[in-house]
Formats: C-alpha cells, structure tokens, sequence
C-alpha cells in the first residue's frame, strides 16, 4: 500500500532535512502537449537531425580495459565534444563503457530528455558545483529503461538479464547512447506493466515529486497543496502522488492543460493567465513551487503558519519564510533506489501513470532537444534505444 510504504520511506524528522543548494537552474517542465509517436524521420519543425561520424571519424577519448578495438568494445551514441546546446550532439560510434566494481552494465533500450539539462555545469564536469576540468566528450540523457547486461565485482543485484530504471547521477555521462555504466545501488526494478520508453519518462521527473512531498516537506493525508506548475514535466508527477498520498490538490496549469490535470487528481485548477491564485486558495500546508520568480514570491501569502514551500527551481527567500511563519527550500533530485522502487509500485498498481509527449529514435536526438527549447509539450520527450 502506498501509505505502508511511505511511512517506510519518511525521513526521522522532515524539519532536520537541510536543501542542498547547488544549480538555480534545475528542470522545471512548462505546460506540455499531446502525446504522439514519432517515426524515424525527423519532425518538420525539428530542423537538421544528427549526424553519423563514422568509425575512426573522431579519435576514441578512452577505450574498454584491455584496450580492444573490436566491435564490441564500441557502441552508437549521442555526444558532444564541446560545451554548448543541441547543435553540438553528434551521433557516432563511441567507446562502450565498462563497469567498475560496485557497477552494472545497462543495454539501453530508451532514455528520456529534460529541459535545461544541457545547460547544467555538472553535465560538463566531474563536479556537482561545475569546478574543474571539462570531461568532455559528454553523453546526455539522464533517465533511462534497460536491461543488465553485465555486471562489475561485488555486484550481486540485480541480476545480468534483468529490467531495470533509474536516474544516471548528473556528474556522469548518460543514457542517449546503448549502453551505460552507473553503479549498482541506486536501479531499481523496472515497473512490470510498462514498456521501457514509459519507464524511461519516469526516473527524474517522479523521483522529483517524491523527495519533493515525501522527504521534504512530510506531506500527510488531508494536507492542502498547491502545485505550481501542475502540468509541467515534473507537475503531472507531483499532482499524481499527492493525490495518491490522500492530499487535497489544487495546482495552476494553462487554460489548455486545466482538464488534463484535473484527469491527475487536482480538485482545482485555476488557469493561471487569466486568474490570481490567492483569489482562490488559502490555507496551504504545502506548496510545490516548479515556476520560480514572481509566482513563488506570491505563494508565500497562502500557506498557513507552519506551511512550507518546496522549490525544485530557486532557493526561496528565508527572510520572506520567516516573516510569514513557514518554511522556505530547495533541493537537486537525487539517485533514490528505494523511491525508485516505490514508485515503481505505484505504476503497477495503476496509481500512477508517465506521461509521454513524443518517441523518438536515438538517432534524432538532436531534433528532440531542439524541441525541449522551442515547441509546446505535455510530458516527456523519449528517445527509444532498441526494441
């Protein structure tokens, strides 16, 4: 039961959780569009798709131990050799990774984009504030389906041949290529009742939600919360688990996404362009703010004493906390196996469900993250690996 399993989960004491407060521009996730399939072919509006350096086009930066320039040491990926946006990914052939001790080896079979992500200084760096040398080339993607295909010493689960999930740390190369090595302890098993590109959807955006109700802010049945932001990538999340946990959900959303988020279990949705929230909330325990600016400067006024606001956007003013007798947060979504797992559960047992905007192959990744940055969307933009 979801309530067994988030009492599992709670930390000892929400209120000792401190923000960790490292990137002001963590994935947010606007109003996002219908869901479609996309074929091989680039969209129309996605401009120039990838294209293929062939093998020995680019010196190989580091090959698999034992140094083996055999076809299996080798894999197709997305990379780019220098900092920059989407008109820096080259698909090409790359060396495949290893896994280290404590690592499995992941065959992809989809990965997933988040907004923003190429503009990240820890997609850039070994680094989790930007410092240091550059490791480019980069891999990007960080969400990622797949299947266990090797495994590193020490590593007794999961096992080689099993579906697995997960979030690849944001300091390490991702998921946009067909094989990953991450370590061992943060996969989970992939929910059972959905194919790998709907998994893939979910590993950063849910993982959001959950430590965003869950960890920080102690969420508990009956509380009042305000999604700020409830159709955004990480909103229609957020929306779903707190309805789930037995809170009482209103969110903001587009005059176009008001029914859709509805559909994820928010009793009120107030079109956000057209009407002032404080006209029609009051009273919040928790505010999930995923918009930043004016909009979290103006939540304050709802919450009741003793509330709190979590951002995943801008660390919220402690001043302004104090004065209206709340809290004030911010936190960078982490690796979670066990949330992982129970997010997993709560797929399966149909009580949450990923969203998806568009399916495309690795091969058109490029275009993919071109739309991140120009083209309305409702969910998350999926690259599909293999089949």
């Amino acid at each position: 039961m979801l309530g067994s399993a988030v009492a599992a989960r709670r930390p000892p004491s929400a209120a000792a959780r401190e923000p960790v407060i490292q990137r002001a521009s963590e994935p947010n996730g606007q109003g996002l569009r219908k869901s479609q399939r996309r074929a091989a072919e680039p969209p129309d509006n996605a401009g120039v798709g990838l294209r293929f350096m062939p093998r020995g086009g680019r010196r190989a930066d580091r090959m698999p131990s034992g140094g083996s320039s055999s076809r299996m040491s080798t894999m197709h990926a997305v990379r780019a050799h220098t900092r920059g946006g989407p008109e820096q990914l080259v698909y090409e052939e790359a060396p495949r990774p290893e896994p280290r001790p404590g690592e499995v080896l992941v065959a992809v079979k989809a990965a997933s984009m988040t907004p923003t992500e190429l503009t990240w200084p820890q997609t850039w760096t070994h680094s989790s504030d930007g410092s240091g040398p550059e490791r480019t080339p980069i891999i990007p993607s960080h969400e990622f389906s797949g299947i266990v295909a090797a495994s590193g010493t020490g590593v007794k689960s999961p096992a080689e041949g099993e579906a697995v999930y997960g979030l690849v740390p944001f300091t390490s190369d991702g998921a946009a290529a067909e094989y990953v090595a991450l370590p061992a302890a943060i996969l989970a098993a992939k929910p059972a009742t959905v194919d790998h590109d709907h998994a893939a959807a979910l590993p950063l955006a849910a993982l959001s939600a959950w430590q965003a109700l869950v960890d920080h802010a102690d969420l508990q049945a009956g509380q009042h919360v305000l999604v700020q932001g409830g159709a955004g990538g990480v909103g229609i999340y957020v929306v779903q688990l707190a309805a789930g946990l037995g809170a009482r959900v209103s969110a903001t959303a587009a005059a176009a996404d008001v029914e859709f988020v509805k559909g994820l279990g928010a009793e009120q949705v107030i079109d956000y362009a057209h009407e002032r929230f404080e006209d029609h909330v009051s009273d919040v325990d928790v505010v999930v703010d995923l918009v930043g600016g004016a909009t979290q400067s103006r939540s304050w006024s709802v919450l009741k004493p003793g509330g709190v606001l979590v951002s995943l956007v801008t660390p919220p003013d402690q001043q302004e906390a104090a004065r209206h007798g709340v809290r004030g947060m911010y936190f960078i979504v982490e690796p979670d196996q066990n949330a992982l797992r129970s997010i997993a559960e709560l797929v399966d047992n149909g009580r949450l469900r990923p969203v998806l905007d568009r399916v495309l192959p690795l091969t058109e990744t490029r275009s993919g993250y071109e739309a991140l940055e120009t083209a309305k969307r409702r969910g998350k933009v999926v690259i599909h690996v293999a089949d």
